[in-house]
């Protein structure tokens, strides 16, 4: 076997899942495949050979084309959801004399500079006549002895040497050569969810947050022609695209509330315009959720943070909604959802200053507890509700 560099990709949770293990690797699988399809589009190298194996709860990945780096396409598979870790390694033969030779040619260039090691061995072949703590000796050895400045370390070194015997070879490679994954599940293993999409903050976070645990994600915008512009609907356009970075395609609903914002405007109650307006937004979602077979609704709600995300405003905004309403950012303060926005890559667009619909007649004094009979006595001010409804969907867009 020639030695080839290669991509260790190491899960979590997916390991834990017993006999349904397969069915969530080879769902990962898939999502690898599409993650490196669209990598050789965007850079123009359709004509890149990428192989992935599966086995003993890892897979790799590595490329026929010996020019190319493998580690290039680190940054987009750290976006996986239910990758755990990335390691760049060196796939050799199941030979000690070998495995010897691989690590002083590799791992020596990440020992320089360096004030102390130590060796892990993990052999998952038990067929390998070595055991584990032999080959971490002998592996240790030839490494010291080219490396004199430097100690072996076995508690806290500064570079751990890792050596793992597998069924399809030997991998070799470094502490200090690992990168993080997106951790979670993989996408689609959970159902999907209709994510309601403002251009805030908060709500490309929760739908990540639900994205990383496996929820195949759509995009639901509401815009408010003339008052919002093309450019406002633009920036969350933009915000589902980073999205997809992390949870593959994502179809994007943009639907018009002006009809419906000016029918509130002139027969309601001003205080209570936010929640009458949250209403028809959810009525309008479960609509779309129901006939293209969403499990669920998604939300960037955090309790208590507006007047419509009061406890009592929630209950009553969501008093009709028959399907599932999920709102993963509702324990979080905004700090917090800020520090997820900037990891994830949402927060600069997010804070462009470009309008939404929600900012549209808005109340100078939003009723923060509403009660349930006053808010259907102004719903019931306006006329032909049902009729808004369908010509807001009638006129939906779909990207």
């Amino acid at each position: 076997m020639q030695e080839s560099k290669v991509l260790l990709l190491k899960y979590g949770e997916i390991a834990l899942k017993g006999l349904n293990r397969a069915n969530f690797e080879k769902l990962l699988e898939q999502n690898i495949v599409n993650v490196i399809r669209n990598y050789k589009t965007s850079t123009n190298n359709k004509d890149l050979y990428f192989n992935i194996e599966r086995e003993q709860s890892i897979m790799t990945v590595s490329c026929k084309d010996s020019e190319f780096d493998i580690d290039n396409i680190i940054p987009v598979l750290s976006k996986v959801f239910g990758i755990v870790t990335i390691n760049s390694a060196v796939k050799t033969e199941k030979n000690i004399d070998i495995i010897k030779e691989t690590a002083l040619k590799y791992i020596s260039p990440v020992l320089e500079n360096k004030k102390s090691f130590g060796v892990l061995a993990k052999r998952s072949d038990k067929s390998f006549a070595i055991k584990s703590p032999e080959i971490a000796m002998q592996i240790g050895d030839v490494l010291f002895e080219n490396h004199k400045n430097i100690k072996v370390d076995l508690k806290n070194p500064e570079v751990w040497v890792a050596v793992e015997i597998r069924n399809n070879g030997a991998f070799v490679h470094a502490s200090n050569v690992k990168f993080p994954g997106a951790g979670g599940m993989p996408t689609g293993s959970n159902g999907s969810g209709l994510l309601l999409l403002s251009g805030g903050i908060d709500s490309p976070v929760a739908g990540y947050m639900m994205a990383r645990r496996g929820m195949k994600i759509s995009a639901l915008h509401f815009t408010s022609e003339p008052y919002t512009s093309e450019r406002a609907r633009d920036k969350v356009v933009k915000l589902s695209k980073i999205l997809s970075q992390y949870c593959g395609e994502v179809k994007f609903y943009s639907v018009s509330l002006t009809e419906i914002q000016e029918n509130i405007r002139k027969y309601c109650d001003g205080d209570y315009t936010t929640v009458l307006l949250r209403r028809f937004m959810l009525k309008i979602a479960e609509s779309i959720a129901k006939s293209d077979n969403f499990d669920c609704v998604i939300t960037g709600e955090s309790l208590g943070q507006v007047a419509s995300q009061t406890i009592q405003a929630i209950k009553v905004i969501y008093d009709k909604i028959n399907l599932p309403v999920f709102r993963p950012c509702i324990g979080l303060d905004k700090s917090q959802i800020i520090e997820i926005a900037e990891k994830i890559g949402t927060y600069e667009t997010s804070v462009e200053p470009y309008e939404d619909c929600c900012s549209i007649f808005t109340p100078r004094h939003p009723v923060t507890k509403p009660k349930l009979g006053k808010v259907l006595e102004e719903e019931n001010r306006i006329v032909d509700i049902e009729n808004l409804i369908e010509r807001a969907l009638e006129d939906m867009k779909i990207i």
